[in-house]
């Protein structure tokens, strides 16, 4: 009989060891369901949200709805949430009765996690609110005189060109709607007037005028090479894209108007002369200041479709300084902006 009961109680403590770890073996596959349940409803939510998107991007329903429909399906997923984690926490206590404040830790580190899901689409989404890019133009220059009609002008029109090319920045203005934008940026321009008749730009030193030239010129150009600050309020529909951590809105596809101006400075003036002087062929360049005007500044604006928009330009300070008559410098043209 003595020697059964040590056999005996052997046999009990190695019964209760072994059910201990069976124990604690169940707490930590109940522990593990908790972390794989919040991961199953994140996914979940996540495919739900972006079936949302398409429709919203297909336009079958409007942001506001769109909206409306994340929040149901957040608070939906966070309450699946809530009641699966009480029910592995019901069982987790029945096994560690005795261990509740590990039970309440874990229970409060869970429900950090039931937040952090609700905020998955919804305080985690960050819309992309400025975008930039290079921009071209090029078209036809000349001026416009006071006291003349455009058909009056000195220069050749459809020989006197411009060109410019620049890179510009584009802001959202709304919060949530991308109809308004600000667009800014440094651009180059280069204005260039070609002279009717064989006649070249002579500066006296106080006035700049045309005068006939003595050889037979085949080519008179004068350029001024500006550097300007330009700066629009652009408007127009566009698109919403990217994902739900980081939206941004495209004009590609879409109509798109902006009206503005600009201000900078003159970088220098030059005139480039081609002519036949004892039967050669001879090329002269003169960079002078010509008596043009010094800080350039004017008004602007475009119209168009996706990258491509008509263009035109008016500098309201005058071409030269002291000249017999206001001479304004004008292009239209072609314009490209890839933002």
């Amino acid at each position: 009989m003595m020697t059964k009961i040590p056999a005996l109680i052997l046999l009990l403590f190695c019964t209760y060891t072994l059910c201990a770890q069976n124990d604690d073996e169940t707490v930590a596959s109940l522990t593990k369901q908790k972390e794989t349940l919040v991961l199953e409803e994140k996914e979940q939510l996540k495919k739900e949200v972006e079936r949302i998107n398409k429709r919203y991007e297909s336009n079958e329903i409007s942001k506001q709805e769109a909206d409306s429909l994340k929040m149901v399906v957040a608070e939906h997923h966070a309450a699946n949430i809530e009641n699966r984690m009480a029910i592995l926490n019901n069982k987790i206590a029945l096994l560690q009765r005795n261990t509740a404040s590990k039970t309440d830790s874990i229970h409060k580190e869970h429900t950090t996690e039931i937040s952090k899901t609700i905020e998955i689409n919804l305080n985690r989404r960050k819309y992309k609110r400025t975008t930039s890019g290079p921009v071209i133009a090029f078209g036809l220059n000349n001026v416009i005189t006071e006291g003349e009609s455009f058909n009056e002008s000195d220069y050749r029109i459809g020989k006197s060109k411009f060109f410019e090319i620049g890179y510009s920045w584009k802001t959202r203005i709304l919060e949530n709607n991308n109809w308004l934008r600000l667009k800014y940026g440094l651009h180059f321009q280069f204005n260039g007037l070609r002279p009717n008749g064989n006649r070249y730009f002579v500066d006296d030193g106080e006035i700049t005028e045309l005068q006939d030239y003595p050889h037979q010129l085949k080519k008179s150009k004068l350029r001024m090479d500006n550097l300007v600050i330009p700066i629009h309020i652009e408007f127009g529909p566009s698109k919403q894209l990217g994902s739900d951590d980081n939206v941004g809105y495209s004009t590609s596809k879409h109509f798109r108007m902006g009206l503005g101006g600009y201000a900078g400075v003159n970088l220098g003036t030059r005139q480039k002369l081609k002519y036949t002087e004892d039967g050669k062929n001879r090329k002269t360049k003169i960079k002078e200041d010509y008596n043009t005007s010094n800080l350039i500044y004017g008004i602007s604006g475009y119209i168009g479709w996706s990258s491509f928009s008509l263009y035109t330009k008016y500098d309201l300070n005058t071409f030269f300084q002291d000249h017999a008559s206001k001479q304004h410098n004008i292009s239209f043209g072609l314009r490209f902006d890839w933002d």
